[in-house]
């Protein structure tokens, strides 16, 4: 970067990739789901015992579900499950086939009527009582402290979840430096212009700015795009249910777009580190882990050891400083099927609960892992962040055992202009918001 004459030189970091878990070994979608709920409470069993302990003391009394007595106090720990009576089933997949009415697409999937059941690894018991139905999550698992009663339902007294893992260390930064977190592009989003885009690349790359904020932005060691690159006007859902003669000549939609998106991580990965995540409406497959998108799809930006495409969830170390983060999907499912308005509420509370996705697989679909569940966070991240959501807000969130997280809520850029730098130094987060005043005209900017 250079500016009438002085010259800005960006610092190198160190950086590690720690998202191997992620990473698909092998493809074997015939295995039953039972396992990854098995394995998610065989793992989390232990921290959850000892963070009962830790609230209700050393000596509670901790039982499995078949052990209880009718009017005994005790502590029993399992998954959550909410039995809803508004959410999908196959029917809605099959109903055009039947001629059947579907179901309404709806913002939110509560009712008065939903019920919550805990399981452990042999049975099941429906929790009433001191817990709120609407505000639990599938998937979750938690310890319960209560009482049976006569008619076989589970008074909950009190509840906790899980412990984080104690934060490792990191080496206090001697000077400011920054990443740059962006979601949901929108590339191919008819009668939407990339000017706004653009001006954030020009930013970025030191094409743009005075002085001082070129000085700023040399400072970015790293940018990382949460999903969801491409529009979903790309996606041509009903292309399988065409005759072929009539798509013969016909130029698939994201053809463009992907270009388009290459055009921009060139730009890019020419100044800085890049890290591209798939989002739900990227090239890709849809289950979570999501696996990095084909590099054939960016040839330009490939050149450049800088680009990197990266897992959905994604986890690195940058400076020393662990950042974890997912393109969204998991904070929007928990927003249909709970009665949270607030996004980072739940980004709190996927946190708290020691998992990314909680609600995969029963409403989020995800692969059907045997022998262990990666989507369990292990180690405590200092920075934690969800993509696509409506709106930006961060929070820096106090453990029990001194750890310190920022959260992060990264807006969808084609709808608000604005994606957000952190200073990894500080941990102060801002977001970036950026306004051409251009107007489309007939889809045409």
């Amino acid at each position: 970067m250079e500016e009438d004459g002085v010259l800005f030189q960006r610092p190198a970091s160190k950086y590690e990739n720690l998202s191997s878990r992620f990473l698909l070994k092998e493809r074997n979608f015939q295995r039953q789901y039972a396992h990854l709920y098995s394995e998610r409470l065989k793992v989390m069993f232990p921290l959850l015992r000892d963070a009962a302990k830790k609230k209700w003391g050393n000596k509670v009394n901790l039982k499995k579900l078949f052990e209880m007595t009718s009017g005994e106090k005790c502590c029993v720990i399992g998954t959550l499950f909410k039995r809803m009576e508004l959410k999908p089933n196959i029917l809605k997949e099959i109903s055009k086939d039947l001629n059947l009415v579907p179901q309404p697409p709806r913002r939110k999937y509560v009712s008065d009527s939903d019920e919550l059941i805990l399981e452990d690894d042999l049975q099941r018991i429906v929790l009433v009582g001191d817990i709120d139905v609407h505000k639990s999550i599938t998937g979750v698992v938690v310890a319960v402290y209560g009482q049976e009663r006569d008619d076989g339902k589970f008074e909950v007294d009190d509840y906790c979840l899980t412990y984080l893992p104690t934060q490792a260390p990191a080496a206090p930064l001697e000077e400011d430096r920054y990443i740059v977190l962006m979601s949901g592009l929108g590339i191919g989003e008819e009668g939407h212009h990339l000017m706004n885009l653009q001006l954030l690349v020009d930013l970025i790359t030191g094409q743009l700015g005075t002085a001082e904020e070129q000085e700023k932005f040399s400072k970015v060691i790293r940018v990382i795009v949460a999903g969801n690159s491409l529009s979903p006007e790309t996606q041509q859902k009903d292309i399988l249910n065409t005759a072929k003669y009539l798509t013969r000549k016909t130029k698939a939609s994201t053809v463009d777009a992907v270009r388009g998106l290459d055009d921009i991580l060139v730009q890019l990965a020419s100044s800085v580190p890049v890290d591209v995540m798939p989002g739900e409406y990227d090239p890709g497959h849809s289950c979570l882990p999501q696996q990095p998108l084909h590099k054939c799809m960016f040839p330009q930006a490939t050149i450049y050891p800088t680009m990197h495409s990266v897992t959905n969830p994604y986890e690195a170390s940058i400076d020393g400083i662990r950042i974890l983060g997912t393109s969204g999907q998991n904070v929007t499912d928990i927003f249909h099927f709970t009665s949270f308005e607030d996004h980072m509420e739940i980004l709190e509370t996927t946190l708290k609960a020691g998992h990314l996705a909680p609600t995969a697989p029963d409403t989020l679909s995800c692969y059907p892992y045997y022998d262990k569940d990666p989507l369990i966070i292990s180690d405590c991240p200092t920075i934690y962040f969800a993509g696509n959501q409506p709106k930006f807000q961060s929070r820096l969130w106090k453990g029990d055992s001194e750890q310190q997280v920022l959260l992060v809520t990264i807006p969808k850029f084609i709808d608000t202009q604005a994606c957000v730098m952190v200073n990894l130094r500080t941990l102060d987060c801002q977001p970036l918001v950026f306004s051409s005043q251009l107007t489309s005209t007939n889809g045409e900017a």
